[in-house]
């Protein structure tokens, strides 16, 4: 069976990936499970340009490693805000200096946009995968969904931005919402259903 190796260890998103790509027939592997210690800088322009460097890396080492019959995944995924000219983008992560300090990227966020109107507060979550199988054949994947900034944390469900992201037709933030209620409109699944097709083609 081919391997479908995610280039990631964080947990939530490979039970993610599971639920939506579970019934091909490919066998869903983190880095861990592959016993892979790569750590790869992300210093890219843009979220394609990370998620493929973390592909591309990942791959090297598979075929370096005589691996065969393989696809990797990976993704880089983040904020854009209309007012801000797209940021943070592709700091979401390290917004206000410190890798995944949620609380200091909202805090940070909210200063930003402090007296914005609400009509102004446009802004979407990207999810951009990047596939690369064993014949070194790459196929991109962006995912977004639109939303609004709020001007103070909803809900305590989510994580990151997700507390301050209105999503209009539910009129909840991503923090109010359920996991299976995010996972049928969020960028990632979004990204995902593309993804299953894409996936059937390079088996």
């Amino acid at each position: 069976m081919k391997k479908l190796v995610i280039a990631s260890n964080n947990e939530g998103k490979i039970k993610e990936i599971k639920r939506v790509l579970g019934h091909l027939p490919i066998e869903v592997l983190s880095l861990r499970d592959m016993g892979i210690d790569i750590d790869v800088e992300e210093d890219g322009l843009t979220f394609e340009d990370n998620a493929k460097k973390k592909s591309s890396e990942i791959y090297k080492e598979l075929i370096k490693r005589g691996n065969k019959d393989f696809i990797v995944m990976s993704d880089d995924s983040g904020l854009e805000v209309d007012y801000l000219k797209g940021e943070p983008g592709v700091f979401s992560a390290r917004y206000a200096g410190e890798h995944g300090n949620d609380k200091k990227n909202n805090e940070k966020l909210l200063l930003k946009l402090k007296g914005v109107k609400y009509e102004d507060r446009k802004a979407r979550f990207v999810c951009q995968l990047a596939l690369i199988n064993e014949k070194n054949q790459y196929r991109g994947i962006r995912g977004t969904v639109d939303g609004y900034i709020l001007e103070e944390e909803k809900g305590s469900d989510g994580f990151g931005y997700d507390p301050l992201f209105l999503f209009e037709p539910l009129n909840k933030s991503f923090g109010e919402i359920t996991m299976e209620e995010k996972n049928k409109i969020s960028h990632r699944g979004v990204a995902l259903e593309e993804a299953k097709e894409i996936i059937k083609e390079l088996l």
